[in-house]
């Protein structure tokens, strides 16, 4: 009998006992490839030594500063590597301690920035349906994910949502994807034009959606389009990278591939590989400006924000993942992916989609694939891929509810960068067994 407050009570779990590489070991000894990084987490597997190093020697010197007293060397350093990394405006970054952190953080600077600058009167926050953005109430509020709305939707602030930009589905027959992109770029400038352009605080997007779509990466020019119009009205725009960023996609920064630089973009995850809490928050000159010229704070804060040894294993975790050639070793891997999964399952009538970038990798299972139609959600296809693909020494990151937040199942992979080319094949192979017992039988 526990006393832990699982997320699924009465749920029989495995309990991890170590780690290592890119493998999880379980009580029982069953021994586990770790396929999507836990929620595309551990980019540099487990137990990597050099991390675990610097996060020793900086308990060793000092585990817990509070900001209200001290910074921290540590603190210091990570921003100083982030915002050296990160393009221009992009030149200060804000510590926290995960994704939904660093999203209300983001949404907060939002409105504070147009009090600073005499614009009290924004106030309202864009997003797209099917997407999320964090689990807390204003993160919550900004998702689109349906089904975890759906209960507290009494208790969120107002939030308003556009179409997301979903080919797969949504892209019409022989609409060019330059087309596509502009109804979309029209749908969300209804939209800002309802609300009143001098009233719009933020849009918000995932440049490559994750957990809600499972890997779906925008269409040639949408997010250039997306940064035209928020300029054009004064608009912040908001990228969550909380899943997506951080080399997930080929490139440190996932818009980096999509040619524009957001306002504020929220990172998380990967920053810390798994190794420590820890997300963050890199912000505009112009919006940091805004701050120090008028009430000169942010009024915000939690009592770990910028902890040292989080800061000193997220400072290691960049530096590594920057290092030259790990980029185009996950491009690599990520096209090794991509072909295998083709190869494996592109055939199948039950696999509708196969997308993403980098590794990060999404299959989108159907009943039908020429219909596109989806199982009935009451099957919990997705569920039944988990089960079966732990069972066969796989960890991966499934999710139903991918068209609307009822119907619709996929398959979300983000697999470590060191992973060998033999264990990309492994992955394959083992989820297509998996897919396949469940989608067949």
């Amino acid at each position: 009998m526990t006393r832990l407050l699982h997320r699924k009570i009465g749920a029989s779990l495995s309990r991890a006992v170590s780690g290592q590489g890119v493998t999880i070991t379980d009580a029982a000894g069953r021994r586990y490839i770790d396929g999507s990084g836990g929620a595309a987490v551990s980019c540099l597997g487990h137990d990597h030594p050099e991390v675990l190093e610097a996060m020793v020697e900086q308990i060793g010197r000092l585990s817990y500063a509070h900001t209200s007293f001290f910074t921290t060397d540590a603190a210091e350093e990570l921003a100083e590597r982030l915002t050296a990394l990160a393009p221009d405006p992009l030149n200060y970054l804000y510590m926290v301690s995960g994704g939904s952190e660093a999203v209300e953080a983001a949404l907060k600077m939002a409105r504070q920035y147009y009090v600073e600058i005499g614009q009290p009167q924004r106030r309202h926050i864009i997003a797209r349906r099917q997407s999320y953005h964090g689990n807390t109430i204003g993160a919550l509020a900004t998702g689109g994910n349906a089904m975890r709305r759906v209960q507290f939707q009494p208790i969120l602030p107002e939030t308003h949502h556009v179409a997301p930009c979903y080919a797969y589905r949504d892209q019409r027959e022989g609409e060019a994807p330059e087309a596509y992109a502009a109804r979309l770029a029209a749908e969300l400038e209804q939209k800002i034009d309802e609300l009143g352009g001098d009233q719009v605080m933020a849009f918000v997007a995932e440049p490559v959606v994750g957990a809600t779509l499972g890997a779906v990466p925008a269409v040639a020019d949408y997010f250039r389009r997306i940064r035209a119009l928020c300029d054009r009205h004064g608009i912040l725009l908001i990228l969550d990278e909380v899943m997506c960023g951080m080399g997930r996609t080929g490139s440190l920064f996932a818009f980096e591939q999509e040619g524009i630089v957001p306002d504020l973009v929220t990172i998380a995850k990967g920053l810390g590989g798994g190794y420590q809490p820890v997300g963050g928050v890199l912000l505009s000159q112009q919006v940091f400006e805004a701050f120090r010229d008028g009430s000169g704070l942010f009024q915000h804060g939690h009592t770990y924000i910028g902890h040292p040894v989080a800061a000193a294993a997220a400072n290691k975790v960049v530096e590594v993942i920057s290092r030259p050639g790990m980029m185009e070793r996950v491009n690599r891997l990520g096209d090794r992916l991509q072909a295998g999964l083709d190869a494996a399952l592109g055939q199948s009538p039950y696999v509708g989609d196969i997308r993403g970038r980098g590794l990060f990798r999404g299959i989108e299972i159907v009943a039908d694939k020429d219909s596109k139609t989806p199982f009935d959600p009451a099957r919990k296809i997705h569920a039944r891929i988990k089960a079966e693909a732990m069972a066969e020494g796989l960890l991966c990151y499934p999710m139903g509810g991918t068209i609307d937040g009822v119907n619709g199942d996929h398959v979300l992979l983000a697999p470590p960068y060191i992973c060998t080319e033999g264990e990309i094949d492994q992955i394959t192979e083992r989820l297509s067994r998996a897919i396949r017992r469940v989608t067949e039988a």
